[in-house]
């Protein structure tokens, strides 16, 4: 009997040091998976489809538009007539920073104007590249700038609608020289 006494009266230990390093490289390894798993969301305006009614209705606003093509950017407007047409550069990449500089002349220009314009139609070609289109809207929405000694995102045409391009031959005309780039 004073064996089992013994036995009895021993304590076993429990060895949690194994379960401790799994929690501790477990909880950093989930927070960071957390983190690249986080997906942004892109809020686009599809056109409205027109109702069909035989009350005569106001002209629809002028539409800016940003035509993609293989070689170059066409700014449109109103629908239909090119303001501008930016070249790729030497190295044969878009030139983001002309397009943004032109979009903040063209914004300037309608408010003066007292136009408040938002939105802005990306009209790209069946082949153009998923990043090519993305790094566009990222370029149409908002700029960097400066305010107060502080970097900020500057509102540009936030409301971005997506479409087909139109055939190249079929291109609108061009703003005449007299005219000059006015919106």
């Amino acid at each position: 009997m004073r064996r089992l006494a013994k036995r009895n009266g021993e304590h076993a230990d429990v060895d949690v040091t194994a379960f401790i390093n799994l929690v501790v490289v477990l909880v950093p390894v989930l927070l960071m998976g957390m983190v690249l798993s986080h997906i942004t969301v892109l809020d686009l305006k599809l056109p409205d489809i027109p109702a069909a009614s035989t009350e005569q209705q106001e002209p629809p606003p002028a539409q800016l538009e940003l035509i993609i093509r293989p070689d170059y950017f066409d700014i449109n407007y109103p629908a239909g007539i090119r303001l501008k047409r930016i070249e790729k550069t030497a190295s044969g990449k878009y030139d983001y920073e002309n397009l943004t500089l032109y979009l903040q002349e063209i914004k300037r220009q309608l408010g003066d104007k007292g136009i408040q314009k938002r939105d802005i139609y990306l009209l790209s070609e069946k082949n153009t590249d998923y990043q090519t289109l993305v790094t566009v809207m990222d370029t149409v929405r908002s700029y960097r700038t400066v305010v107060a000694t502080s970097v900020v995102n500057a509102e540009l045409f936030p409301e971005v609608s997506l479409g087909d391009a139109p055939p190249p031959g079929e291109q609108t005309q061009a703003v005449s020289s007299d005219q000059g780039a006015q919106p």
